[in-house]
């Protein structure tokens, strides 16, 4: 039986690159003309105050996406990501209730959530033919184990209530300034996040070992690269920064509930595809997950603005997703990739 690999040409490289810049120019095309109909449209869309929430939204989403990306980079998919998010935003206050510090229950539940996304990496890599199935899998293992947890000695199950910490509350919806800023203090972590994994993705050994991992396996094993260290650090990461919005989307919310991360299951992957990263691996970045990202949340902005149900919403973002899909679809590294 014979294995096709894709290795990269110069000529299919600078169509990649093409077809991504491509998919970056129309993304910011359509934020622009969202935030021209939203200002037409909605009364006080474009108010500070709007822009604000907007920003604010779109940070969780942010922080969540940016695992999503790393395994896009490499042609993976991290299902697990919400529900890492569910376990992490009633694990956390559970910890309060049984006496553990707040700034260490923050270290214990992020530091679990990258041990659960470092075993997702390491199953999903020894079965990379079921990877997707793989992390979904994971996330549902853990999310009902948290669950069982959570609800020994209670008469909930899936729902925390416990004193959230006000400065927790003030990180994740605080209405004064940071720096001189009227923005709470989650979209500027964002923002700092944003600037270093762009930075790490370019200027790194390991930022440039992803990119290398998902244009050519073969080639990045010619250069020593080693696929299984980069595999598992991106999904440790993932997970990671999934566990550190559950959390903080309990300071936004002020209650725990499990199912708090479930709009995030393919609003992730949703994101990635908007701003133009190849979910095959080797084309995009976070920079244009982070334009995605923005995409979506002012689009969902608007369309409730307007009024319409979660069901026409869903509607107008799948009907958003498919042409963004078709750009990369006649992608010569897609046609060629076995």
């Amino acid at each position: 039986m014979t294995t096709l690999t894709h290795i990269d040409t110069p000529s299919t490289s600078r169509a990649r690159g093409i077809r991504v810049q491509r998919g970056i120019a129309i993304g910011f095309a359509l934020l622009a003309v969202l935030i021209v109909l939203g200002a037409v449209l909605v009364p006080g869309f474009v108010s500070p105050r709007n822009m604000r929430s907007i920003l604010l939204l779109a940070a969780f989403l942010g922080l969540a996406s940016l695992g999503q990306t790393l395994c896009a980079l490499v042609g993976a998919l991290d299902l697990s990501i919400p529900y890492l998010i569910g376990a992490a935003n009633i694990l956390y206050p559970t910890l309060l209730v049984a006496g553990v510090p707040a700034w260490l229950a923050v270290i214990v539940v992020v530091a679990l959530g990258a041990a659960v996304g470092f075993g997702n990496g390491l199953l999903s890599f020894k079965l990379q033919g079921q990877a997707l199935i793989m992390s979904l899998g994971v996330g549902f293992a853990v999310v009902g184990a948290v669950q069982l947890y959570t609800s020994l000695g209670s008469a909930f199950s899936g729902t925390v209530f416990a004193p959230v910490p006000n400065w927790l509350r003030n990180f994740a919806a605080f209405n004064g300034k940071t720096f001189g800023f009227a923005m709470p203090p989650v979209v500027i972590l964002w923002l700092v996040i944003t600037g270093s994994t762009i930075w790490a993705l370019y200027n790194t050994w390991f930022g440039r070992s992803i990119y290398a991992i998902g244009g050519s396996r073969v080639a990045a094993a010619r250069l020593g690269i080693s696929e299984f260290r980069v595999w598992t650090v991106i999904h440790a990461l993932s997970g990671g920064m999934s566990a550190l919005t559950g959390v903080l989307l309990l300071g936004f919310s002020g209650g725990g509930y499990v199912g708090v991360g479930d709009p995030y299951l393919f609003t992730t992957v949703a994101a990635v595809v908007i701003g133009g990263t190849s979910l095959l691996g080797g084309a995009g970045g976070y920079g244009a997950s982070v334009l995605g990202v923005l995409v979506l949340t002012v689009l969902t902005s608007l369309l409730v603005g307007l009024g319409l149900s979660f069901a026409a919403q869903q509607a107008i973002v799948g009907l958003l997703i498919i042409p963004m899909v078709a750009i990369y679809a006649r992608s010569p590294h897609i046609r060629n990739q076995i």
